[in-house]
């Protein structure tokens, strides 16, 4: 499953778009520097329902913002994606 695949599920479970997600977490000061990822798991599994997969995906976004390693990009591996950008405001508005 892509990155972005992961972030797209996240939004189907929650109902929220992962910038809502990210900037609810720095709300909370979860996006501070020293805050673990168990922390923020914590947090997206009882607010939230995410399970581990959904939620490191979503602790990256939080802790290192949207941009991805290149060696993903067009790559055959399971975590490849078209972008080394991840696209954070919604499938709906998702460019084609």
């Amino acid at each position: 499953m892509s990155f972005q695949a992961y972030l797209d599920a996240i939004e189907e479970k929650t109902g929220l778009t992962p910038r809502e997600l990210v900037d609810l977490a720095n709300e909370r000061g979860l996006d501070q520097p020293g805050v673990k990822a168990g922390e923020i798991l914590e947090w997206l599994k009882a607010d939230h329902g995410l399970g581990r997969g959904h939620g490191m995906a979503l602790v990256h976004v939080i802790q290192k913002g949207p941009q991805i390693d290149a060696k993903h990009v067009g790559s055959t591996g399971s975590h490849r994606d078209d972008s080394d950008t991840l696209w954070l405001d919604g499938k709906a508005s998702k460019p084609a």
